[in-house]
C-alpha cells in the first residue's frame, strides 16, 4: 500500500490488531508494514515512533467503551456500566496495562471516558472535587482487577513470540503454584484448581463483588454528606 493512500486511522487500527496478538514487544514498524502491505518507512509519514503509535492505539481502544446515560438508568448503574466497560476493554486489549505503565496515555478516547465518569458522579450529587476522587478510586480498582488477567495474556503472547510450548509452560506453572501453596495452611486447605480452571480468566463474580463494595461505600458517603 503506497504511503499516500495510508491514513493514520488505518495504521492505528492495524497496530491494535498486532498488539492484541503480539503485545507491546511484538509491535514494530516492519511487522506493521507487513500487516498493511506497505513498506515500514511509510509508517513514519504518519507517526513519529513506535512509542507514539502505542499511545495512539491505547487512546483508540478507550474509545470503544459505551457511555451510559445516568439520567436513564441512574448514577450507580451508569458507574457500574462504565467500570465494566473499562474492565472489558482491558480484557480485550491486555497490552494496554504495560502501555499505560510506560507511556502517558491521554487523547480524545481517554478524555471522553474520563469526562463521562465525572458527569456520572456529579449527577449523583458529588461536588466536582469529590467526583474526581470517586472516579479515580473506581478506575484504580478496575485497572487493578484487570492486571492479573492482562499479565497472563501478556505472558502467553511472550511464549508465542519465543516459540515456547504454551500448554507445557502452563502445566509447569500450575504445578509450581500447587507446590508453593502446600506450604501455607489456608491455601493448602482450599481445593486447588484444575489446569484449565487455573488458566481461566478471573471470575466475573469477583469483579462484581469488589465493584459493588466500592459503590456501596460511595453511595453511603454520599447519603451521609461525606466526601469520598
Amino acid at each position: 500500500m503506497p504511503r499516500d493512500t495510508l491514513t493514520r486511522e488505518q495504521i492505528v487500527r492495524a497496530a491494535v490488531a498486532v498488539l492484541d496478538t503480539e503485545g507491546v514487544h511484538g509491535l514494530n514498524m516492519r511487522r506493521l508494514g507487513t500487516q498493511l502491505g506497505a513498506a515500514a518507512t511509510a509508517m513514519y509519514w504518519h507517526v513519529k515512533s513506535k512509542d507514539e503509535l502505542v499511545v495512539l492505539a491505547a487512546d483508540h481502544v478507550w474509545g470503544e467503551i459505551e457511555l451510559p446515560d445516568p439520567a436513564a438508568i441512574g448514577w450507580r448503574a451508569a458507574a457500574a456500566a462504565l467500570a465494566a466497560g473499562a474492565h472489558g476493554m482491558i480484557s480485550r486489549h491486555f497490552w494496554i496495562v504495560p502501555a499505560m505503565s510506560t507511556n502517558l496515555v491521554y487523547g480524545p478516547g481517554k478524555a471522553r471516558y474520563d469526562d463521562h465518569c465525572l458527569a456520572v458522579y456529579e449527577t449523583a450529587g458529588f461536588a466536582p472535587a469529590d467526583a474526581d476522587q470517586a472516579a479515580a478510586t473506581v478506575l484504580m480498582f478496575v485497572i487493578g482487577a484487570a492486571h492479573g488477567e492482562a499479565g497472563e495474556l501478556a505472558w502467553r503472547a511472550r511464549l508465542r513470540r519465543t516459540g515456547a510450548d504454551e500448554e507445557q509452560q502452563l502445566r509447569d506453572t500450575v504445578a509450581r503454584i500447587e507446590e508453593i501453596a502446600q506450604r501455607f495452611p489456608r491455601l493448602r486447605a482450599r481445593t486447588m484448581p484444575s489446569l484449565y480452571e487455573a488458566a481461566a480468566l478471573p471470575d466475573e463474580d469477583t469483579f462484581a463483588f469488589g465493584l459493588n463494595a466500592i459503590l456501596d461505600g460511595l453511595e453511603a458517603r454520599l447519603a451521609a454528606g461525606s466526601t469520598p
